[in-house]
């Protein structure tokens, strides 16, 4: 397994944690993201990946749609990245992105791991979960977008960045970045 099929491997375990303890009328809770609800966190996560996987002509994962199985939905796109970049083919082909050529798992390790973690945080706050990140996680994330902070507002991906004191710990200074509300 490589490092980013670990980390990816690592906070997909934690969201598939938070995942299985949202009861079923949590999945209609408001979340933190502005008109979305618990349900369409896991929906973009799988949109995601499918686009993620659908680069390398692996195409959307197969498994029940978010509506009718959101818990489901998440299991099989969770499996077919861990799936793509467990298998070297896969990993390592190369296509074009707005940022130059990379590979389905350098596109993983760029994007795919922060996005899991960060919607980890928004299912939680959304269903009243645990809120928890992987520290070692947030740290990378944090120090990856600190530097790009005027590119990071650029289109919806972020809000503004929430204000939070000077002291705060890195996930709370994570999260207000990403323009969140602590």
């Amino acid at each position: 397994m490589t490092e980013t099929a670990e980390r990816y491997a690592r906070v997909a375990a934690a969201l598939t944690d938070r995942v299985r303890q949202v009861p079923a009328e949590g999945w209609d809770n408001p979340a933190p993201c502005a008109g979305w609800v618990a349900r369409d966190i896991i929906r973009h996560i799988v949109d995601t990946s499918a686009f993620f996987l659908g680069r390398t002509h692996a195409g959307a994962p197969a498994g029940p749609s978010v509506d009718e199985d959101p818990a489901g939905a998440w299991a099989a796109a969770r499996d077919a990245v861990l799936a793509g970049l467990n298998d070297p083919a896969v990993a390592g082909l190369e296509y074009d992105t707005p940022m130059g050529r990379s590979t389905f798992e350098q596109t993983v390790a760029m994007f795919g791991v922060g996005d899991i973690l960060v919607h980890t945080w928004d299912l939680a706050r959304a269903t009243g979960l645990d809120e928890t990140l992987d520290p070692g996680e947030v740290h990378r994330l944090l120090t990856a977008l600190e530097p790009m902070d005027e590119m990071m507002r650029q289109g919806d991906a972020f809000g503004p960045k929430v204000e939070v004191p000077a002291e705060a710990d890195e996930q709370t200074r994570l999260i207000a970045f990403t323009g969140r509300t602590p």
